[in-house]
């Protein structure tokens, strides 16, 4: 059969698909992408993997790819990321028989990506992606484009935007891109519902969306629904049992499904985090379940969500990531009231209900984590200061000063602290003690090499006589 171009390959191959689960690492792994068809998911990508390995480690095809045959895994595009050529043509010919088309990472921003060079990394490098595909041209997308590219997909976001910088993905420029090429775009960013995505395919013309973060909250995303967290949960565990995959893998998914059960339940959090089988895991969803359940059959007539929640925490539902302060301006510009709302109800919770506006980001997300984390500095515990440099002492030092500074005195004065573990002087005398006793026996032994020696001379003027 021929090979197919664009819009033909994206209609015929792909099944014109226009529900798309992201690559995710770890994340995105069979029987992730099972559960995600069984609730209206078209297409499925593999978790990004390293074209390097998987032309050089066979276990590592095996693991990520040459596993049970599955025909329910159709259409499948394996992503790979790579910045040698000819390592990405042996990597894309291993693994042509097992998915529908093969993705090349250019948008991974993780420090991981910049280590190994490549991902969002290479945007910069154009002579180098040419190369890695055939051609080049003056701007980016169309360069891909005309360099054999059959489908792109644009997240509208620059590496700088990940974690809680992530912010706003930018609409107009994935409309942008989409204008000026003529194959298919998939655009990726602000993805929180199925009105997104239509509100994303009617606003930017692209002819898929995808979502990650967004899809791991919430598995029936793309059927416009929003399941008990239980029910997703119980689902993919059962999936998991018939298409076993890495422990961590398993405890991820589950930390992202039960995340607003897992604020009110902190003890349960520690617990999933602890859990060293499936079947450890499985207990621990069981027991948010029927606290869960407990929790709906006491609940008061009228009441309502909790932490400015859309939905009460045993449903499925997007989780925010706390970040910088976006202009309501710019949400609308981009197209995502969905996620407007989202974002300006999470500031809002912020600003006014936790009432730790004034905490660094990075305080902010561990106040997230733990509610009853406090950073009061009159709370902190009080350690008397060391009498020469102002920190800590050791509460058992014989100095009365910090381990740096009794290291310091010690070797000099030649003493010890045992509070610090610092025996400079024991360790003197020990070696006063070998010293000693090594003298006495070489002295011993120069002893008996001379009565040797003595010895050997009588004997031989006897042997002398004799002959």
């Amino acid at each position: 059969m021929p090979k197919l171009h664009g819009e033909e390959f994206w209609r015929t191959t792909l099944r014109g698909a226009r529900y798309v689960v992201a690559p995710m690492v770890d994340q995105s792994e069979l029987a992730w992408r099972l559960l995600s068809r069984r609730h209206g998911a078209h297409l499925c990508y593999t978790p990004m993997l390293h074209a390097q390995v998987f032309v050089r480690d066979a276990n590592y095809r095996k693991e990520n790819l040459y596993c049970d045959v599955c025909p329910e895994d159709r259409p499948l595009i394996v992503q790979f990321c790579a910045n040698d050529p000819e390592v990405f043509v042996q990597a894309a010919a291993l693994a042509q028989d097992y998915c529908d088309a093969i993705d090349l990472n250019l948008g991974c921003p993780q420090m991981i990506a910049k280590r190994g060079h490549y991902g969002a990394f290479l945007q910069e490098e154009w002579d180098l992606l040419q190369r890695m595909k055939i051609d080049k041209t003056v701007k980016y997308a169309q360069m891909l484009e005309k360099a054999g590219c059959q489908l792109l997909t644009v997240h509208g976001r620059t590496k700088e935007q990940k974690g809680p910088l992530a912010g706003v993905a930018s609409w107009e420029h994935i409309k942008a891109v989409r204008k000026a090429v003529s194959i298919p775009v998939f655009a990726n960013g602000n993805i929180q519902s199925l009105r997104d995505v239509e509100e994303c395919l009617q606003k930017t013309g692209v002819q898929g969306v995808m979502s990650a973060e967004g899809h791991l909250h919430n598995p029936a995303l793309f059927e416009g629904q929003n399941p008990l967290v239980w029910e997703m949960a119980e689902e993919y565990l059962e999936i998991v049992q018939q298409y076993p995959c890495p422990l961590s893998y398993v405890r991820a998914h589950l930390f992202k499904l039960w995340h607003h059960p897992l604020q009110v339940y902190q003890q349960l959090r520690d617990e999933l985090a602890k859990a060293k089988t499936l079947e450890g895991i499985a207990d621990v969803s069981r027991e948010l379940k029927l606290r869960c359940q407990e929790e709906i059959t006491n609940q008061k007539e009228g009441e309502k969500p909790r932490g400015g929640l859309p939905f009460f925490h045993w449903i499925c539902q997007p989780y925010i990531r706390p970040g910088p302060f976006r202009p309501k301006e710019i949400c609308k510009e981009n197209g995502s009231s969905g996620t407007e709302k989202s974002m300006r109800g999470k500031r809002s919770l912020e600003d006014e209900e936790d009432g730790h506006s004034d905490l660094s980001k990075n305080k902010q997300k561990k106040k997230l984590r733990n509610p009853n984390k406090s950073f009061d500095p009159s709370l902190k515990p009080k350690y008397a200061k060391c009498d020469q440099c102002g920190n800590p002492k050791g509460n058992k030092c014989v100095f009365n000063l910090c381990r740096g500074c009794c290291k310091k005195r010690a070797f000099k004065e030649t003493a010890d602290c045992p509070g610090h573990g610092l025996l400079f002087r024991t360790k003197y005398e020990k070696s006063l003690v070998w010293k000693s006793g090594q003298t006495q026996t070489d002295r011993q032994k120069l002893e008996m090499t001379n009565a040797d020696v003595v010895e050997s001379a009588a004997l031989k003027e006897v042997v002398d006589r004799a002959v």
